[in-house]
C-alpha cells in the first residue's frame, strides 16, 4: 500500500467546511430556503407574531406570515464528498439586526433573497455586506403570483456593482437553491483569488 493513499488506490480527501449566510428582509423566504436544500433537520428558531410586535414589525405585503426567525436558521448541504456548507440564516426585522455581526464572523458570502414587491427590504443587507466587503450574490426570489422583471431592470433598482451575480430562483426547489450557492461559492472563490493576486498594471 503506498503511504497517503486508500484502499481504492485514490488519496484521501481533505474535507472543506464553508460558512454561508442567508440574508434577505421579513419574510422573503429564508427559513424556507434553508429547509428545502438542508440535507439535515434544518434548526429554527421562529416564534409566533404577537399584537404586541406589530407596532415594530411591518407585515406588508406578507399579511399571511405568522411566525418569525428572532435568532437564526441552521442546515447543512454537502455539495462534492469534499465540500460541505453549513447555513445560517438571518433574522429579517430591524430589531434583531445585532446579530448579524456574530453571524457574519467566518463566512465566505451570503445570499441576498429578494422579493421584487418588496424590494427595499433588501437595501439594508445589500449595504451590510458591501460595508464589509463580504462577497454576496442577490438570489430573486419568484413567487407565485408576482410580477417577473428582467434582471438587468432588477440589477439597476439595487443599483449593483457589475461584478455582483444577480439569479432567479425558487426557495423551495432543491435544486434551484442548490445553484444558488454554487453560484455564491464561485463568486466568494474568485473575489479571494482576486484580491490575493490583483492585476497590476
Amino acid at each position: 500500500m503506498i503511504l497517503g493513499r486508500t484502499e481504492r488506490g485514490r488519496f484521501p480527501v481533505e474535507p472543506v467546511t464553508l460558512k454561508i449566510l442567508v440574508a434577505g428582509g421579513f419574510g422573503v423566504g429564508k427559513t424556507t430556503l434553508v429547509g428545502a436544500v438542508s440535507e439535515i433537520r434544518p434548526l429554527r428558531t421562529e416564534e409566533l407574531l404577537t399584537e404586541a410586535g406589530r407596532p415594530v414589525d411591518d407585515t406588508t405585503g406578507v399579511e399571511g406570515k405568522h411566525t418569525t426567525t428572532v435568532a437564526m436558521d441552521f442546515g447543512r448541504i454537502t455539495l462534492r464528498e469534499d465540500l460541505t456548507l453549513y447555513l445560517f440564516g438571518t433574522p429579517g426585522q430591524e430589531r434583531f439586526w445585532f446579530m448579524w455581526d456574530e453571524l457574519s464572523e467566518g463566512a465566505l458570502g451570503a445570499v441576498v433573497l429578494v422579493d421584487t414587491r418588496r424590494l427595499e427590504d433588501c437595501f439594508a443587507a445589500v449595504d451590510y455586506f458591501e460595508r464589509r466587503a463580504i462577497p454576496f450574490l442577490i438570489a430573486v426570489n419568484c413567487f407565485e403570483g408576482a410580477a417577473r422583471h428582467p434582471a438587468d431592470q432588477v440589477r439597476r433598482a439595487l443599483d449593483l456593482d457589475d461584478d455582483v451575480p444577480l439569479l432567479m430562483c425558487d426557495a423551495r426547489d432543491r435544486r434551484s437553491v442548490r445553484d444558488v450557492l454554487v453560484g455564491l461559492v464561485e463568486h466568494a472563490m474568485s473575489r479571494t483569488a482576486d484580491r490575493r493576486h490583483p492585476v497590476t498594471t
